[in-house]
């Protein structure tokens, strides 16, 4: 580690550290720019190799390192901010994600900080209220949630985490409720009294399309003390909130996974919304886990971490049945709703995609001048090409996946690389015109939807109508506002979302997930059923929801359609601890990426023995094998997990390997390194 020198000593200090967004763990070595603008907090262009690229400045210098020569330092070109945009505090966050996550602290940065163009003192407001204190409080607290409160908030004069006998210090909370139990409510209170400590506070969503809805009601209640950050925002306005956050004038913070980065001041609580989510884990280098660095920023700032959730994660409901996190329980609606009729439909012998329940239920939703959602994870109009008379299944070429064809585009498309071709008229492999897409996609649920019931208002929200920005919250407020009768969609209409006019959730296919070979698929599965079950009949007690699938047997979807979350991870961490997968274990997987398949059997298989001395007592290889999906965009993929009981002795076998790997490594291979990944396709 080198530390930066003080402001005293900086002035005349003639060298920078610098980092850059590049898979190694190195600081280099710079001189300052000629107009002398350059420091510690600033983003730098500097010449690096045979091009120029944006660097950050962790330090300065009035020596070089050792074994540095004079001679051979650069100096920097220019300097892209005028006032610092991150600090020392940021800079010891970095070096922790690069340690865990096993990257560099350039990489690090440079996934926490805005990529917009030069800050100055110019900002954009975050919300254009007047007020910024709670006004109108829209109900008063249930028994249940006034408890809730008083536990999270018990020692806020202290500053501290509330202790108790089945409590440890500083150990997290758990917000466990059925849907439209008050959960935001019991959130935004605990968020007031950490704001009235003179604390700041980060509240994490999973969704983009979560963070206008909880932003809203956040403007409503703090104004401008409040602050948004997600990824659909231009860069230039997301480094310009950055900068407001960081001069203290935002104060409360809300946001998906990135805002965990937020550089709020005086850190006292940060809240994560709908825990179990998979998109708090980062799927690019860093592959951080937003609910880890939560964990770790609360335990350095000694602030408080609140979960919530009607679906904790497999991990967190081991740690509530351990007592290392306190569950706080809501168990009742509060709007005038209760929990919906969920009835299981079999497709089995249906023709079409709506079953007969599910047409009827549509119908008389409507009469009631109510709404309807209807939920399929996967997008386009069918995904499975298949020749009866050859077997030929349409795949990608540079992907070991099926194409889905997408009747709007008229092409089949994958969804991983790109690629995309007219769909063949007959088999391509024997011409038999015996040949066809089958299964079906939200595209065409819409156009069976619209044929069955054309006078009804339908909208479809995907990622292929919800590319224009700000689309999916036209959608969503059309919705809101009665203007649509039935809202079809993606997971973007699944979690989160309050509508008090749904009376209907379909689920058009329960089990798309349950086949993926991944020890999460039921976990999965289980959770995303539960979630949109829960968006019907939240302020009226009529809420009926249909659950469509082809394994009507299967113990999630039955679990599911009871609302049994007990019984579903008595049975679910019974058998993750009989196959030794998490919470029972811990992993770090290994993934290599070649163009030529034979290289990434060789690498992989170097890996794995290399790695067999190496590891601690109780841990063992998974592995090596072809990864689940083997092909992607022309890059063969293999693997290897390493799994353990506990993982510090685990990391530290993976630091060896990676130390040793590197003296010899291929450089015409990529390696990833994912820890405790949440996918293992």
């Amino acid at each position: 580690m080198i530390p930066p020198i003080s402001p005293g000593e900086s002035h005349g200090a003639p060298y920078l550290d610098i980092v850059f967004d590049i898979p190694l763990d190195r600081v280099f070595s710079y001189r300052g720019d000629p107009a002398g603008e350059a420091a510690p907090g600033k983003r730098v262009m500097a010449p690096f190799g045979r091009r120029e690229s944006l660097g950050y400045v962790i330090g300065k210098r009035l020596e070089l390192p050792e074994g540095v020569s004079g001679g051979t330092v650069k100096a920097v070109r220019r300097v892209a901010d005028r006032e610092p945009v991150f600090d020392g505090d940021d800079v010891e966050l970095a070096r922790w994600i690069a340690g865990y996550y096993f990257c560099g602290i350039g990489e690090a940065l440079a996934a926490m900080i805005p990529s917009g163009r030069r800050a100055g003192s110019s900002s954009i407001p975050g919300f254009t209220e007047d007020t910024d204190t709670i006004t109108g409080r829209p109900l008063d607290l249930s028994a249940e949630q006034e408890a809730a409160l008083r536990a999270i908030t018990a020692t806020e004069a202290e500053g501290k985490p509330a202790t108790g006998p089945e409590q440890k210090r500083d150990s997290p909370f758990y917000l466990y409720g059925i849907t439209g139990s008050g959960k935001t409510e019991v959130f935004l209170r605990a968020a007031e009294s950490v704001l009235e400590a003179g604390k700041s506070v980060i509240y994490l969503v999973p969704e983009i399309s979560l963070t206008h809805q909880t932003a809203e009601a956040i403007g409503r209640r703090f104004g401008r003390t409040a602050s948004t950050i997600h990824s659909g925002m231009s860069p230039s306005a997301r480094l310009a909130e950055w900068m407001r956050i960081r001069r203290g004038e935002a104060r409360i913070v809300v946001g998906p996974r990135s805002a965990v980065f937020a550089p709020v001041r005086e850190l006292g609580l940060i809240i994560i919304d709908e825990e179990q989510d998979g998109s708090y884990k980062s799927g690019n280098t860093p592959r951080y886990h937003a609910r880890q660095v939560a964990m770790h920023r609360c335990a350095v700032s000694h602030a408080r971490l609140v979960m919530g959730s009607a679906t904790p994660s497999a991990e967190a409901w081991k740690l509530i049945g351990d007592g290392r996190i306190r569950r706080l329980d809501l168990s009742c609606r509060l709007a005038g709703g209760s929990l919906p009729d969920i009835q299981p439909v079999s497709l089995e012998n249906t023709g079409g995609c709506l079953s007969r329940e599910l047409k009827e239920e549509i119908r008389r939703t409507a009469q009631m001048g109510r709404q309807s959602i209807l939920f399929l994870n996967r997008r386009g109009f069918a995904y499975f090409y298949h020749c009866k008379q050859c077997g030929f299944e349409l795949s990608c070429r540079q992907c070991s996946v099926s194409l889905t064809y997408h009747k709007s585009r008229g092409r089949a498309v994958c969804h991983y690389c790109g690629y995309s071709v007219a769909p063949p008229r007959a088999c391509p492999q024997c011409g038999s015109l015996e040949a066809h897409f089958a299964g079906f996609g939200t595209e065409l649920i819409e156009e069976e939807v619209r044929r069955s019931f054309p006078e009804l208002r339908i909208r479809r929200a995907d990622t292929d109508t919800t590319g224009r920005k700000g689309s999916l919250k036209e959608i969503l407020d059309i919705f809101r506002a009665g203007g649509i009768d039935i809202l079809l969609g993606t997971q973007m209409v699944a979690k989160g979302l309050n509508f008090p006019g749904v009376r209907l959730v379909g689920v058009v296919l329960a089990d798309t997930g349950l086949h993926l070979p991944d020890f999460r698929a039921a976990e999965r599965t289980f959770s995303l059923i539960v979630q949109v079950a829960g968006r019907a009949g939240r302020y009226f007690p009529d809420g009926k929801v249909i659950v469509q699938t082809l394994r009507p047997r299967d113990p999630a979807i039955i679990k599911a359609c009871a609302l049994d979350v007990e019984g579903f991870f008595a049975a679910e961490l019974a058998q993750r601890e009989a196959l030794g997968f998490p919470p029972y274990s811990r992993l770090i997987r290994f993934t290599v990426r070649s163009k030529e398949e034979a290289r990434a059997d060789r690498v992989i298989g170097r890996l794995a023995a290399m790695a067999a001395p190496l590891l601690p007592g109780g841990a063992e290889l998974l592995g090596p094998a072809e990864c689940p999906i083997g092909l992607i965009s022309g890059n063969y993929r293999r693997q290897l997990i390493l799994r353990g009981p506990s993982m510090g002795p685990l990391h530290g076998a993976a630091g060896r390997l990676l130390a040793r790997y590197e003296q010899e490594k291929d450089n015409r291979v990529y390696l990833e390194v994912d820890v405790d990944p949440v996918s293992l396709l």
